[in-house]
């Protein structure tokens, strides 16, 4: 590995955000249907550092559409669909070969929550039933391999309090929050061994609707949680169960299942040290829209979008309007620093059968463009993604999207809008051939396990290189469900100004300073030029 050491260190942050997008038409993008019938619906999604996409549904639907292997079944007295169940109810896609293969997941996962843990492991908390205070484990590997679910024996693998709708964190000491959940007004930690408190969550519910569930967690750079519930958000030091700030109430309705808005902490920076912290808010249902639902009144979704800074001494909220209302959109990062909001319906709220109109085409949404320039109608894909969809970004830049289950167990006919087993891909407009020469590659790192506040050099190549929008971004993948994605996170890092030596771009990149800007685990690293992304590398960050 050749390394270079420039006499100056030009923090050539370079953090021009509105990128090309801002400056051209935005082209639709385009669809792609990469498995037909995946076996089962994936109510929950995350993408993997072995370059694997792990989905699940839950234990008690019944049958799927694809059976466990060499055999094996699972018994359990308490399954309220199949006491003797030979059916998978969660898979793994890898994604260079388009191979599913199915894993055995024994406890109930309905409505679960995930986080990685530092070391890349996929934990799984709570659920329905015999799995409301499970912890699951799921260690990646590579193709070829058999790893499978883990789920432990005894009380020293359990949670204190059943969660069953709730939120996960990872947090700057490596555990995992683990916060609310259907009648549950507390937090706790895995790994924990005690419940607190939080009262929060019980001022935040409304009698017989909730609307508080999936929590909305943000790690600030501060340390302390932002915690969204209903239209109401605290900033929390959960080390000492206390209060910090309570932020204004958002305006419009409430944001939180099974209203099921959606929410992503914009990118972070080096260039304010990663101080600076920007939550956005998108959809949600009117304060009647599930009552309505219940009586076969479909009323619009909300159409309204809130962003606030919560590092601000005052902060207040700045709302905007989406193109049309949306209910149960995921929304995801993108490795350029602009957000996707895919998924969900125009009509209704979260629940069996309580939602129309699909939402069949994502808009994207650029947080630096001008207010009233910031969204884009993206292309429509084919297929209703409704109440139980999950979207997950790809290392190459594509979104992977997947489930879609209105009903108790999988029913394919006679339905509005059946159960759905195709898994697509949507390619956003930055992975067009046109935009292939502003596409970087990256050649080589000069390590991939990189400690804090530590430089390390990167070299890349492209063909038409933007001096003067080049950036370094890396992004924490999501655990999806529900219209929440969990945990991601995207830093864009300070790095030298590229040099070209022999047509290959050199540069040195300085990681994020602590695990309170970037809680320590595997991170995708990006080029991005002229606000073009390449396929990104993983790096481990510790």
């Amino acid at each position: 590995m050749i390394e270079f050491v420039f006499s100056a260190f030009c923090i050539g942050l370079l953090f021009i955000l509105s990128s090309v997008s801002a400056q051209t038409t935005v082209k639709p993008g385009s669809w792609q249907l990469v498995v037909a019938n995946g076996g089962v619906s994936s109510m929950h999604m995350t993408t993997t550092f072995k370059n694997t996409v792990v989905m699940f549904d839950r234990t008690d639907f019944g049958p799927s559409q694809l059976r466990l292997p060499n055999g094996l079944c699972r018994d359990d007295i308490n399954d309220e669909a199949l006491t003797h169940d030979c059916w998978a109810h969660s898979i793994e896609y890898t994604i260079a070969t388009n191979n599913l293969r199915p894993l055995t997941v024994m406890t109930d996962t309905w409505c679960s929550s995930g986080a990685f843990a530092s070391n890349g492991t996929l934990v799984s908390t709570g659920g329905f039933n015999d799995g409301a205070k499970a912890v699951r484990s799921f260690v990646p590997c590579t193709a070829n391999s058999a790893c499978d679910w883990n789920e432990g024996e005894g009380g020293s693998n359990r949670l204190k309090e059943n969660r069953w709708y709730a939120s996960n964190q990872i947090l700057p000491d490596n555990r995992i929050i683990v916060v609310g959940g259907r009648r549950a007004f507390s937090y706790e930690f895995v790994p924990g061994g005690q419940s607190f408190s939080l009262p929060f969550l019980s001022q935040t519910n409304t009698a017989n609707v909730e609307n508080n569930l999936y929590p909305f967690l943000h790690l600030s750079s501060d340390g302390n949680l932002l915690i969204f519930a209903n239209k109401d958000s605290i900033l929390f030091y959960y080390r000492k169960n206390r209060l910090v700030k309570t932020f204004p109430r958002m305006p419009g309705g409430p944001r939180n299942y099974p209203s099921s808005g959606s929410s992503a902490m914009l990118p972070l920076s080096a260039s304010n040290g990663f101080q600076r912290v920007e939550i956005l808010i998108c959809g949600g249902a009117p304060d009647n829209g599930y009552t309505s639902a219940n009586a076969g009144n479909f009323v619009d979704a909300l159409q309204s979008c809130g962003r606030i800074v919560i590092t601000d001494p005052n902060p207040v909220w700045a709302m905007e309007n989406m193109p049309a209302p949306r209910v149960m959109g995921d929304m995801l990062i993108l490795p350029n620093g602009e957000i996707l909001i895919i998924n969900g319906a125009e009509k209704g709220t979260a629940g069996w059968e309580l939602a129309r109109n699909p939402a069949l085409a994502p808009y994207l949404y650029r947080p630096n463009a001008l207010a009233g320039q910031r969204f884009k109608i993206l292309a429509a894909s084919t297929i209703p993604r409704m109440y139980y969809s999950t979207a997950n970004v790809l290392p190459d830049g594509r979104i992977f999207v997947g489930g879609s289950n209105t009903h108790v167990g999988y029913v394919f006919s006679g339905v509005m809008f059946p159960t759905e087993l195709r898994l697509e891909a949507y390619s956003p407009y930055y992975l067009d051939e046109s935009y292939g020469n502003y596409r970087p590659s990256i050649v080589s790192l000069s390590k991939d396990d990189v400690s804090y506040a530590t430089r390390f050099t990167l070299q890349f190549s492209v063909s038409n290189y933007a001096p003067n929008n080049i950036q370094f971004t890396i992004y924490s993948p999501s655990f999806t469900t529900h219209a929440y994605s969990m945990n991601q996170r995207l830093l864009v890092l300070a790095s030298t100004t590229p040099k070209r030596v022999r047509g290959i771009y050199i540069a040195i990149v300085t990681a994020p300073p602590n695990s309170i800007a970037a809680p320590a685990g595997y991170y995708m690293l990006t080029v991005v030029n002229n606000g073009i992304p390449s396929f990104a590398k993983w790096i481990h960050l510790s």
